[in-house]
């Protein structure tokens, strides 16, 4: 990569971390406008049809794994920059599809469209980041980008969350799609060229496939996380009907997660550079405790408040230590280690909002999904602690290529 000076470095990483940003926004819009969305679709907002609706979230999570390492197989030999270009323009389209569509089931394609591109925008932009900021920064490249997303927790998901209360969530999805069609005029203007890896190929990612090491580190990330779903999906109804609360509190619980989830991302960037086991041993444990905190705590205001923070907190406390160690699992395919990443962590928002749904259209009540999120939780951790006694060690993250 050609040298940069240091403002068009920081123009180039803040246009990657708006790409986040934007994701952020798609991904948990959703979780804050579940029952408006069930209202439009069916009339009302029961807990069954809030459940339907959690659909949206669920196909965009299946997306999310189908399309993450896929793009990055058939994209091995693209420059890095072209397909950051491209893959924020498919998640402009199918996120303006959800939001013009007629029905749910074109809705739902929409969602699934724009899906595809998630997972390996965040592989792409965050080695992309880490090439800019330089060897060694490859837990803070992958912090950087998906510091977007938490912004987007903090600032951008309650704003579009008001917006769409007051307007209808269609109104809130082409804001969303708006916001893609920003990053893409930016990164297009700042962000610098780079090549694809060396050698890389469709079979060279594949290869990935074949390590155990990979496998065993995915399913940790397909697990663990699930638990800080089963919360966040269901964040809106539990404000409403379990604590209490106004509708139009519902953007300000979000807020608070995300300020967590900000204050995470930045602590696991740092500690995953240092030691990936430890912050991915440490990071379940303290997502199980945060997770029974809310199951416990969610009836009353402050405990609803605080118990978000956590959870958000140490959900993405983890996120740059399970990425880098699946990126140690493939050295040599890095694309596909943070594709596999990326498809394994929206399994488990698909398995988080799935089970915490079908547990809540049951009748078990809004606070059972936390309940099971607690499991989900704490069979991660212990999949991390076999998966770590059954590999050798890897300490230290791959620098970024």
């Amino acid at each position: 990569m050609d040298t940069l000076t240091a403002g068009r470095r920081w123009a180039a990483l803040l246009a990657l971390a708006l790409g986040g940003f934007g994701l952020g926004l798609t991904e948990f819009v959703a979780m804050g406008l579940l029952p408006e969305i069930a209202r439009d679709l069916y009339g009302d907002a029961a807990p069954d049809t809030v459940a339907r609706a959690g659909w949206m979230i669920t196909i965009y999570a299946l997306g999310v794994v189908a399309g993450a390492p896929t793009i990055a197989a058939l994209t091995a030999r693209v420059p890095r920059r072209r397909l950051v270009l491209g893959l924020l323009a498919l998640m402009a389209g199918g996120t303006a599809l959800s939001a013009l569509a007629p029905t749910f089931e074109l809705v739902l394609a929409g969602r699934f469209l724009a899906a595809l591109a998630h997972g390996a925008y965040f592989g792409a932009a965050g080695i992309l980041a880490a090439s800019i900021l330089g060897p060694g920064n490859q837990g803070k490249g992958v912090a950087l980008v998906i510091g977007g997303l938490t912004a987007a927790n903090i600032v951008g998901v309650p704003l579009i969350t008001s917006l769409g209360q007051a307007q209808g969530w269609r109104t809130a999805y082409l804001a969303v799609a708006a916001v893609f069609a920003l990053t893409l005029l930016a990164a297009a203007l700042v962000v610098p060229a780079a090549p694809a890896a060396p050698g890389g190929s469709p079979r060279a990612e594949l290869a990935a496939f074949r390590s155990p090491r990979v496998w065993l580190a995915a399913a940790v990330v397909a697990v663990g996380p699930a638990g800080f779903f089963a919360v966040n999906s269901y964040v809106a109804p539990v404000t409403t009907h379990v604590t209490g609360l106004a509708t139009g509190l519902v953007p300000w619980v979000l807020a608070v997660m995300g300020a967590g989830m900000t204050a995470g991302i930045a602590a696991g960037g740092i500690a995953a550079d240092r030691d990936l086991r430890r912050t991915v041993v440490w990071g379940l444990a303290g997502l199980v405790a945060s997770v029974a905190l809310f199951a416990l705590t969610a009836a009353h205001p402050a405990g609803l408040f605080v118990s978000a923070f956590l959870v958000g907190a140490a959900s993405l406390f983890i996120v740059p230590a399970l990425q880098g160690q699946l990126m140690v699992a493939a050295p040599d395919t890095q694309l596909m280690g943070a594709a596999i990443n990326q498809s394994a962590i929206n399994l488990a928002n698909s398995l988080g909002a799935a089970v915490g749904g079908a547990a809540i259209a049951a009748g078990w009540g809004y606070r059972s999904s936390a309940w099971l999120g607690v499991a989900l939780a704490g069979a991660g951790l212990l999949l991390a602690v076999v998966s770590f006694r059954a590999t050798a060690p890897a300490r230290e993250l791959v620098r970024a290529g």
